[in-house]
């Protein structure tokens, strides 16, 4: 698509996200909602409507290549995937489920289920090729150094004469074997044809008659299949084969593409280039002029200070904003009330004793009032709803109605540089005249204020003073004296920083749960899909990690847990995270950490040098294998000696840390969450998913897209309905394993004469062990112990509303007495 159809799409975006922002920030408070129901229809609705923004953005970004707007999508853009995760909290929060079902949104906005799908976008990795690729191969250089000095040397065997002849003889014998019995068979297949007799004129036409009807059944069967596949094709129940292999116009298109990310890089060059060099002409042309009029407006505010106040004003500090309070459209009087003001409320102490208690009793019965009034849901306050504000008013401002048909290429606009490089030259100069306007007051006063000169002087020294506050005391750093190489390389040694494997979320196929807001209309909880999962995990562990402004305003997620049975595909879920956000990837499960860095003091060491990497090589993914080893009610006999409970004091501290600014990411993931302490468990992980076993659409998709990725072809002999039909229970690792059982390279040259069929996969699926309904609903209840669950079940139960009505009646006595 061209550049103007990226522009309109843009003003689409913007038309969309101008609404939903009047709905939002509307001029009166809305009134609190009483039903949790509708409460929720609501939330749902501005869900979908941001995430329908967010794939449009995504998009424009990706292919708008002025520098200028791509900076204003991207703020934008930020923006938005924010506001998606604060709703995607308050959801959780208001419904206690982890998954959602908006079965009905889709249908009243007209939406298909691919519409909810999370993407990713592409600037995680993108803008961030160049650090990516070195840390990659600074990697892969620490690892071939490890192999080089951890193998072992080659053992030569020596082999007298004897058995050398041995072994020759014995493949020779085996070579003549299978040609005597190439031979042997085809002197037995030369024989039947010899075998044949001439049956005369009657057996010619026998044979004439078997073949026309052998031929008439073969067209005939051939023209009722090509009917019945241009039916199920206009039904749209089939694909088109000639759709399945890319188009030339698609080929065109994603060439197109590429060139424009090329034009992207190359004219974010020419706009930085430009940047300094318009920043150093204004400097040069403007600068002086700029300082010049800033001197005579602080000398009129002197001297209009003199002539209404009788005495000139004390200078702004710079903390204060310096000049820039002069320049605000106020008279010197009241700038001399503000300033005042403000040592008035620095030097007033607060309110003591009774006064005090009373402002307080106040103070609570007005709150107290207030929640009478007010009972009911509301939205909470949110951090990117003003940034959303203020990037859609820059572009109604700058973008929506400007004239850009002489900038047809799409290059940057050096007027819009030079108006915002402007306030930048103006606040560098203005610390300077500040600094020069200070020392001329002082003159000023000495010369005509004499006796108030030493005030100003001991009030400065004073100030100066002050300054000077308390240092706050700085974590000790085990490892100041070492560099980051040293450092990883150490951790590549011990096996605790790793390569993730190149798989990305798209890999983790599942299909949609359609039935969802059926179920939970008639009180029975569904088991969430693989989809599900997948949308779960991108909103809480890729779009964080993979913006800073996102990850610093969002609610802060630190753990979260992977809950499932073996083989649904939690390893590669972490594997997936690493790669589309680029971070790096640690691992610190109790079996990988058995035995290294032994004591307290080489503990500590180890997870300061870990978490130290981490922030230092942000993003960063911890892994923690087998979570619930961490956390054993009673440890095993067999694993007494790896001491797997070692962590279980020490990283709950270090989770701690961790800040809003840190983009780390501890991930756990496990498979028998019994056997741990559940409320340690609970307190460890702020998030717990639970990823079951696929469900019949899921396992279709599985079946299907599996066999093509290992090389099967799918023919009309593959019943992939009946195989995802008895194959209920198995996990995705069960499926991987027997296809690559079946379809060997051999049996991929034998599909043009014998294409595969569902039979064979039912031998080696046969042999391995599903898992049970007890399995499952034992994981389902314990994940009903866990706080998110106990709150879907008081909510479900209608307990919670009762405990909110006795709270509230509680509070109503307490405000009486």
């Amino acid at each position: 698509m061209s550049q103007r159809t990226y522009n309109q799409l843009w003003a689409d975006a913007q038309l969309e996200l101008s609404r939903l922002l009047t709905e939002e920030l509307p001029a009166e408070p809305p009134r609190p909602e009483k039903d949790r129901v509708v409460f929720f229809q609501r939330l749902a609705m501005l869900y979908v409507r941001y995430i329908q923004i967010f794939r449009q953005l995504e998009k424009i970004y990706d292919q708008v290549v002025h520098p200028q707007k791509r900076r204003v999508i991207r703020a934008i853009l930020d923006g938005v995937i924010g506001r998606v995760l604060e709703l995607k909290n308050e959801m959780v929060e208001k419904e206690f489920s982890e998954y959602h079902y908006m079965d009905d949104v889709l249908h009243d906005l007209k939406l298909t289920p691919e519409d909810l799908e999370i993407p990713i976008p592409r600037y995680f990795i993108s803008e961030r090729n160049k650090e990516l690729q070195e840390r990659k191969s600074m990697l892969t250089d620490i690892l071939k150094m490890v192999e080089v000095t951890e193998r072992e040397p080659v053992m030569v065997k020596n082999m007298s004469q004897e058995e050398a002849i041995k072994i020759i003889q014995v493949v020779e014998r085996a070579r003549q074997g299978r040609l005597r019995a190439k031979l042997n068979e085809e002197s037995r297949n030369m024989n039947r044809m010899y075998r044949t007799k001439d049956q005369g004129t009657a057996g010619i036409e026998l044979a004439a008659v078997c073949i026309q009807k052998m031929w008439r059944g073969y067209t005939q069967r051939k023209k009722a299949k090509i009917a019945r596949d241009e039916e199920m094709i206009f039904l749209g129940m089939a694909m088109d084969p000639k759709y399945q292999v890319p188009c030339p116009a698609e080929i065109t298109t994603q060439g197109i593409e590429a060139c424009t990310r090329t034009k992207q890089e190359d004219y974010e060059e020419d706009y930085l280039k430009s940047l300094v060099a318009v920043t150093n002409q204004l400097r040069v042309v403007e600068g002086h002029d700029i300082s010049k009029t800033m001197k005579e407006q602080i000398r009129q505010w002197f001297i209009e200070c003199r002539d209404s106040t009788g005495s000139f004003p004390d200078y702004p500090d710079d903390e204060d904003g310096g000049s820039a309070l002069i320049f605000a459209e106020k008279t010197p009087q009241q700038l001399l009330e503000e300033i005042t003001a403000k040592e008035e409320e620095d030097s007033n102490s607060k309110p003591k004793g009774k006064d005090e208690k009373k402002e307080k009793g106040k103070k609570d019965k007005g709150k107290d009032e207030e929640e009478e009034e007010e009972a009911g849901l509301k939205m909470l306050p949110s951090a990117f709803l003003s940034d959303l504000e203020v990037g859609n008013k820059i572009y109604q401002d700058f973008w929506q109605n400007r004239n850009e048909s002489r900038n047809f290429c799409q290059m940057h606009e050096v007027e819009l540089i030079k108006e915002e490089k402007r306030s930048v030259i103006e606040t560098e100069i203005r610390v300077q005249v500040d600094e020069q306007m200070r020392q001329e007051l002082v003159e000023w006063k000495l010369a005509v204020d004499k006796d108030k000169g030493g005030k100003t002087k001991g009030n400065a020294k004073k100030k100066k003073g002050s300054k000077s506050g308390k240092k706050k005391k700085k974590e000790k750093d085990l490892t100041a004296d070492r560099t980051l190489e040293s450092l990883c390389q150490e951790l590549v040694e011990q096996g605790l920083l790793k390569q993730a494997n190149n798989v990305r979320m798209q890999d983790y196929l599942g299909d949609f749960s359609y039935l969802g807001t059926t179920l939970r209309q008639n009180d029975i909880e569904p088991m969430p899909s693989l989809s599900d999962v997948r949308q779960v995990l991108s909103l809480y562990a890729i779009l964080p990690l993979g913006s800073q402004v996102v990850h610093e305003k969002s609610p802060l997620i630190k753990a979260i847990l992977l809950v499932g049975p073996a083989g649904v595909g939690k390893k590669m879920l972490i594997h997936a995270i690493c790669q589309e956000t680029g971070a790096n990837l640690f691992d610190l499960s109790p079996l990988n950490t058995a035995g290294k860095y032994p004591g307290k003091s080489g503990l500590a060491m180890m997870l300061h040098m870990v978490f130290k990497i981490a922030r230092l090589l942000q993003p960063s993914v911890i892994w923690i294998e087998d979570a619930e080893k961490m956390f054993y009610k009673k440890v095993p006999k067999e694993e007494k000696e790896l001491d797997p409970k070692r962590l279980k004091k020490d990283l709950p501290k270090s989770l701690k840390l961790i800040k809003g600014e840190d983009r780390v990411l501890i991930i756990g993931t496990t498979k028998d969450p019994l056997s741990a302490d559940i409320k340690s468990l609970c307190k460890m992980y702020s998030k717990i998913i639970l990823i079951p076993r696929p469900d019949y659409g899921s396992r279709y998709i599985l079946w299907k897209q599996l066999i093509k990725r290992q090389g099967g072809e799918i023919t009309k002999a593959l019943d992939l309905s009946s195989l995802a039909k008895i194959s209920d229970g198995y996990t995705p690792g069960h499926m991987v394993q027997v296809i690559q059982s079946v379809v060997t390279k051999r049996r991929i040259l034998q599909q043009a004469k014998r294409p595969l069929t569902a039979a064979e996969f039912v031998p080696p699926l046969a042999k391995i062990d599903p898992v049970f309904q007890e399995e499952e609903e034992a994981l389902k209840n314990w994940y009903a112990k866990t706080p998110l669950g106990k709150k879907r079940i008081k909510a479900a139960t209608g307990k919670e509303e009762e405990e909110a009505v006795v709270k509230g009646k509680d509070a109503k006595k307490k405000g009486k007495k």
